[in-house]
């Protein structure tokens, strides 16, 4: 039997959230929107949740630029990758966003 559609998606996930560059972050949505299925941020999350060691998955936040609730360390990960955080505590998007093909 073939692989759920589930199993598909999360490896499509982590392939490209392994392509997010040290001090970049996307946001779940973008990275929904980059698998061609903007509606399904939302499962990028869940997917986050499922992910493998190899996978940076701190590197993924809101689109808030907030980090994920209750995971005290994706701060501190990102900041010593040098992602800017705002006053308000969430990613400086502005600076941080991960421009596709920028730092390639």
């Amino acid at each position: 039997m073939g692989t759920s559609f589930a199993e598909e998606f999360f490896a499509d996930v982590f392939d490209i959230v392994r392509q997010i560059p040290p001090g970049c972050v996307a946001t779940y949505g973008l990275v929904a929107r980059l698998m061609c299925r903007p509606c399904h941020a939302r499962m990028v999350g869940r997917a986050m949740a499922a992910a493998p060691e190899d996978v940076p998955c701190h590197r993924v936040v809101n689109a808030g630029g907030r980090t994920a609730p209750g995971w005290r360390e994706q701060r501190s990960l990102l900041e010593a990758e040098g992602v800017r955080f705002r006053p308000n505590g969430c990613v400086d998007l502005g600076r941080n966003l991960w421009r596709i093909g920028e730092s390639e």
